[in-house]
């Protein structure tokens, strides 16, 4: 017997060292891995080193600043690990982890390096305690297993191996149901239990004594308990385990084992689409994840729902609202303490910034009978956290002084006076802390209608039966502002009613009335109802008094404010008019002076394409026509310009005075309007479409674009000419770029969306858009992008760099657009794209509403509105919206004169205007003002003029 416990012994001994010297190996090979890095850095050692160091100290300052950066956080801590500096980093670590929940990379990192630096030490508590400080934050199979194996190497120390079978069952407590990373937790726990059995089986050939039999036996029935636990559980690939276990017991799978296993293979299917779909998704698998939950919480485990939950919020640690949800879950249905107040604390780490996790946690807390202490540093926690909206501190506030009220017992009276008085201090610093720390950072105070003062009135008024206390905190709440409401002095005459006198009830009424611009009425009619009921003869007169004086004056008022906006009305109707009457005098001026120069050809008027295409079109208009085309012909939007340019057929307009005139005419003769001439880069032939390029969203403002740009499509190939468009205002913003060979076309292309000038070029090729109508050229996307943000009211002296800086806490910024008119003056909009979905969700979550140079930002993910139907292929314009603008509204958008060029013959009548009744000819809708028949066409017709117009020719 004593020969088989140093058997067992040595045993043991050699799993531990086997365990120790697994350690070492990784410890030689990760060493091996530094003297690698090391060798690599000698060369430049010194330099890299000084770089490190500056950026180390930069990192560490930018941290005294702001304790809360956490991506600051992150490199300091991989830059430190890069250099070797482990005191520092140790430090770097424990400081984040007090501010942040530590992801699951960053805990498995910091405990590798802490176990190879306390190896050689005997105490192992320091790394016990980091363990169980990593259960904490996260719900991880891989940091359970790390932890396990770390308490194998300690076995050989007294109650070692009853340890490493605690941190197991805790294991598979915590992470056992996992369906996918579940079963490795349950196959370690069953290595060691193996591993065990073979230190307490019999020598070959000896007979074991009873003590020895009975120990097998229990280590035989342990594993066998191990193998029914976890098949009665629905696990993936759990018919493997199924076989493992036919193949190892000697008696076989009893009846009872195998009918649980099928149940559990049962609930396992019925999961199975969820897993393969959460397989297959792109993360954070917000929407997987929820579905998973819904299906979980039909079925009703709450082991299962409890762990869906944790394994969706590791992917989503940020999303309030599945903290939210979690949370709601375990107060209402679980209710156990530890894991509840646990999960409310990981909430408000995760998410300080929103105030309802922090609520539900001082109530959680409350629920559970934490102590006074506990809930109080909680509640300052709450107030430090940064909340984004002065209304969440009124709340919070609220919240904390509920509980303080539900504290003081007031049927004892003097024995509660301490929590009384602790009461009454909070009250008084709540409105403190309102006036100087919101009011100062939100510019508003929250509260306008003082609801933390109205309760604190009520309590004293029902609880202390203190009403002149109340009646103080009611003249404060008026005197900031809301003694023009009528619903605040009724809340004040309702407090008044219940637990005041009539004397004051009567004072409130009158002040009410006196005071009160938005409903004046109403708290007139309720002063004589009061006085119905209440006051003597003298009380009626004077109430009746003073609500007719009252009444009078506010109808007064009423009436003035009508009269004034009527003037103004009419003032703007009247300069409308004015408006009116001079464009048409100045268009009838303009008419007859082009009247008065008779065969003299009527120039086109320049048109800005700001009118019809808005501040940021991005492809021109087709306007033109050329001689030979069948159509509108332009190179990405085709935008092209009249045949006599002075730069050809893509070119800039001659200048006034500088026309150009066709070969062989003379200066000044008159030229036919049907004439129509080519220079020699109007001949199709020259103009290769296939060796140009159409180039966008130019600055205006750009000086000499054509020499510009000459030099900057040079690196393509050679160039042989520059076309910009030029309008009356100067440059349009686009032009074209003819390469001599097809090759630099390729090259032009891969410059799209290369910056000049601060705005992005947009490179695109030249296509006839009547050969090719399903050619796109918008640049931007016009669906919902749920990695993009979309944000508006922003300062025009916003740069990229301050909305970088904004934005970049939150998460990966990947581009910044800020969008201009154009003439490249900043609109107040932003798009701001971000690494993935879950960094844009979260940032409209902390930056929607927030004021950046008193300008309220409006956030929200970026859904762009799709581009018009009228412009897509096959949609059908009617006749009118297809011709161009000018022929129908003229170059001014509006028509350049009220005769009707239809016959009267041709005109017809449309809808109820087309009915005549009762022999009434219906209004004519066009004609000249002046014709003759207008005022017999009002009158009725007699047959004899129906017989006129029948037969009339």
């Amino acid at each position: 017997m004593a020969a088989t416990g140093d058997a067992d012994e040595t045993q043991l001994q050699d799993m531990e060292e086997e365990a120790v010297m697994e350690n070492e190996m990784d410890s030689d090979e990760e060493e091996g891995l530094g003297i690698e890095n090391s060798d690599d850095e000698i060369d430049n050692s010194s330099e890299d080193e000084k770089e490190n160091e500056a950026e180390i100290q930069r990192l560490e300052e930018q941290l005294s600043i702001n304790a809360f950066d956490y991506n600051c956080h992150v490199d300091l801590i991989k830059l430190l690990r890069q250099e070797g500096e482990l005191p520092r980093l140790r430090k770097a670590r424990q400081k984040m982890s007090e501010l942040f929940p530590l992801t699951e990379e960053i805990w498995l990192d910091w405990l590798k390096d802490e176990i190879h630096l306390t190896e050689e030490e005997p105490n192992r508590e320091k790394v016990y305690e980091l363990f169980e400080k990593a259960m904490k934050d996260y719900i991880c199979p891989e940091i359970w297993l790390e932890y396990a194996q770390y308490s194998i190497g300690g076995m050989g120390l007294p109650g070692g191996m009853e340890k490493v079978r605690s941190i197991f069952e805790r294991a598979l407590t915590a992470v056992g149901l996992h369906m996918t990373k579940g079963a490795t937790v349950w196959e370690a726990y069953r290595e060691f239990e193996n591993a065990i059995l073979a230190t307490v089986q019999p020598l070959p050939g000896s007979v074991p004594t009873r003590e020895q039999q009975e120990l097998l036996n229990a280590q035989l029935e342990r594993i066998h308990t191990l193998f029914r636990r976890q098949l009665s559980i629905p696990l993936m690939d759990m018919d493997g385990t199924y076989a493992e276990y036919e193949e190892w017991s000697d008696q076989g799978v009893s009846d009872t084992v195998s009918q649980k296993y099928k149940g559990a293979l049962q609930e396992m299917e019925k999961s199975k689409p969820y897993e393969e779909t959460l397989m297959i998704a792109e993360p954070p698998k917000l929407a997987e994840y929820q579905t998973y939950i819904d299906y979980e919480q039909k079925e009703g485990d709450p082991a299962r729902i409890q762990i869906i939950f944790e394994r969706a919020l590791s992917e989503n640690c940020l999303v309030p609202d599945m903290w939210a949800k979690y949370t709601k879950y375990l107060d209402r249905q679980l209710k156990i303490k530890d894991l509840v107040l646990s999960s409310h604390d990981r909430a408000v780490r995760n998410c300080p910034w929103t105030m309802g996790l922090w609520k539900n946690y001082l109530l959680a807390l409350e629920r559970h009978g934490a102590d006074h202490h506990t809930i109080s540093d909680v509640f300052e926690r709450a107030l430090n956290a940064g909340f984004i909206q002065a209304t969440d501190y009124v709340n919070i506030w609220e919240a904390y002084l509920d509980y303080l009220r539900r504290r003081v017992d007031f049927s004892k009276g003097e024995k509660s006076s301490r929590e009384l008085e602790e009461l009454r201090a909070a009250f008084t610093r709540s409105l403190d802390y309102m006036k100087q720390d919101v009011e100062d950072r939100f510019s508003e105070s929250g509260d306008p209608s003082c609801t933390i003062m109205q309760v604190w009135a009520k309590i004293e008024a029902l609880h202390c039966k203190n009403m002149q206390k109340a009646r103080e905190l009611w003249d404060s709440i008026m005197t900031k502002g809301n003694a023009k409401f009528a619903n605040m002095w009724l809340e004040y005459y309702n407090l008044e009613r219940s637990y005041g006198d009539a004397l004051h009830c009567r004072k409130a009424l009158h002040r009410a009335v006196q005071c009160t611009s938005d409903y004046p009425e109403h708290v007139c009619e309720v002063l004589l109802t009061f006085e119905r009921v209440e006051g003597s003869l003298e009380d009626w007169d004077a109430a009746v008094q003073k609500t007719e004086t009252r009444l009078n004056r506010v109808n007064e008022q009423r009436a003035k404010v009508t009269d004034k906006e009527a003037h103004v009305a009419r003032q703007v109707e009247e300069k409308t008019e004015q408006r009116r009457r001079a464009k048409a005098d100045k268009k009838n001026q303009k008419k007859g002076q082009k009247g008065s120069r008779p065969g003299e050809k009527r120039k086109a008027e320049d048109k800005d394409y700001e009118d019809e295409w808005g501040e940021e079109s991005e492809q021109p208009p087709k306007r033109h026509r050329r001689e030979g085309d069948q159509g509108f012909r332009g190179g990405c939007g085709g935008a092209e310009e009249f045949m006599g340019t002075e730069s050809g057929l893509f070119g800039r307009r001659a200048p006034p005075g500088r026309r150009q005139e066709p070969p062989g005419t003379k200066r000044g003769q008159q030229v036919a309007p049907a004439t129509v001439w080519k220079t020699q880069e109007d001949d199709p032939e020259l103009r290769k479409d296939d060796c140009s390029v159409f180039i966008s969203n130019l600055a205006f403002t750009m000086e000499d674009p054509e020499k510009r740009l000459k030099k900057l499509f040079e690196p393509c190939g050679p160039v042989q000419s520059v076309r910009p468009v030029y309008a009356a205002k100067g440059f349009r913003g686009y032009c074209y770029v003819q390469f001599e060979g097809k090759a630099s076309v390729v090259e032009a292309l891969k410059m799209d969306r290369q910056e000049v000038e601060g705005r992005p070029m947009f490179v695109s090729p030249c296509v006839d858009k009547n050969k090719n109508p399903d050619f796109k050229v918008f640049k931007y996307n016009t669906n919902l992008e749920k990695h993009k943000i979309f944000i508006s009211g922003l300062p025009f002296s916003c740069t990229k760099e301050q909305l970088e800086e904004l934005c970049k806490v939150h998460g990966t910024i990947k581009d910044i657009r800020l969008v201009t008119n154009r003439s490249g003056k900043p609109k107040g909009l932003a798009y701001v794209e971000f690494g993935d979905e879950a960094q844009a969700s979260q940032a409209v979550l902390k930056l929607d509403g927030t004021v950046l140079q008193e300008h309220t930002l409006s956030v929200a993910i970026s859904n762009p509105p799709r581009r018009n139907t009228a412009d897509k292929p096959g949609f059908s314009r009617p006749m009118g919206a297809m011709m161009p603008r000018s022929m129908v509204y003229g170059s001014r958008g509006k028509g350049r004169t009220q005769l009707s060029l239809l016959p009267r013959s041709l005109h017809r009548q449309t809808g109820s205007e087309s009915k005549a009744e009762n022999g009434t000819a219906p209004k004519p809708t066009g004609g000249a003002s002046g014709d003759a028949g207008i005022e017999a066409q009002a009158k009725p017709l007699s047959n004899s003029d129906f017989a006129k117009m029948l037969f009339k020719k």
